[in-house]
């Protein structure tokens, strides 16, 4: 099992923002067969060292987070927004 996580600060952190991110992260859920687990997570700190969501994502190998990084729905979808 691998445990990928990544930690986003948007441009602008509004809630609407956020709820939108959290949104568009949690839809891979059922749409990108290599994930074994997806979890989101917001900030609720606020403190000028902390990220405004957070990504948690396991799977069973390096092939399939490989594969996850090109897969159409995360590659064409998820990451340009999150970009």
């Amino acid at each position: 099992m691998l445990t990928h996580i990544v930690l986003f600060k948007l441009k602008e952190p509004t809630p609407e923002n956020i709820a939108a991110a959290r949104e568009k992260l949690e839809s891979m859920a059922g749409k990108v067969s290599m994930l074994r687990q997806l979890e989101v997570g917001v900030d609720v700190v606020r403190s000028e060292r902390s990220c405004d969501v957070a990504l948690y994502t396991k799977f069973d190998s390096l092939a399939d987070l490989q594969a996850y990084q090109v897969d159409p729905y995360h590659g064409g979808e998820v990451a340009p927004y999150m970009r």
